[in-house]
């Protein structure tokens, strides 16, 4: 129970990398509050509260965050993603992925953290795609860039109260993934060479990101803040050459 008497906000909690946050973080137990587009899941523990939110909307982020009357715990995980490269990108795709991946992070840090306590922590989900390019992804890789940049100006500039750290996840299991291997050619093939390229030989699952989270969100954690965490099976730490040719 590491998280035993902290209260955490998760954004985007209803399914994958965001749920699984919000069951990892009561499991530990927290007292938590989930937030997303849609309605409340069904299958959502009894004890977890939940808001309807559009994370871009700032004046409804401002009176979420007046409920909620402070957090020990932030997560900013809501976030879309858009395929398409810059001369295939709309104004429409700037705005959607600008306005939820950008804005919303920002508008949540500037509502929530007044009312954080001392040695409170915001954990931000960012991507290896800030770090190096996914191709036809343009908007999406550019957006988790300003993720990593605003998460360490928020530990410069509100340290010691709060830490603020960035986890990257690498290649998780989820509809964004189905989504990016959509793009390919022949998916199966591309799929069966991206496992290759992770020296664990498999994707990963939401539990690992909120494994991360548990402990960045704990007191273990207390001496972390303005790093980003890259948590990809090891995929980045290789060289381009596929393994399965050698």
């Amino acid at each position: 129970m590491r998280l035993a008497g902290k209260r955490a906000f998760v954004t985007g909690g209803s399914q994958g990398i965001g749920r699984a946050i919000v069951d990892a973080f009561a499991r530990e137990g927290a007292a938590v509050t989930g937030c997303g587009r849609g309605e409340r899941p069904k299958d959502l523990a009894e004890h977890v509260t939940w808001h309807r939110l559009d994370v871009s909307d700032a004046k409804a982020v401002e009176a979420v965050a007046h409920i909620a009357g402070g957090t020990d715990i932030l997560v900013n995980n809501a976030g879309v993603q858009v395929e398409k490269s810059v001369v295939e990108s709309t104004d429409d795709d700037w705005d959607l992925v600008m306005n939820v991946n950008c804005k919303g992070v920002f508008n949540i840090c500037r509502a929530f953290i007044p009312a954080m306590p001392q040695g409170a922590s915001i954990i931000n989900i960012g991507s290896i795609s800030g770090q190096a390019a996914d191709p036809s992804m343009a908007l999406y890789n550019a957006s988790k860039a300003f993720v990593h940049g605003l998460t360490r100006s928020i530990a410069v500039d509100h340290g010691p109260k709060v830490r603020c750290n960035a986890i990257c996840p690498g290649w998780i299991d989820t509809n964004m993934l189905e989504a990016a291997f959509d793009l390919a050619g022949d998916p199966k093939a591309a799929r069966a060479d991206a496992i290759a390229r992770h020296p664990v030989r498999r994707f990963g699952k939401p539990r690992d990101i909120a494994a991360m989270a548990v402990w960045l969100a704990s007191d273990e954690a207390g001496f972390a803040t303005g790093q980003l965490f890259t948590v990809d099976g090891g995929m980045t730490a290789a060289s381009p050459l596929n393994p399965g040719l050698f």
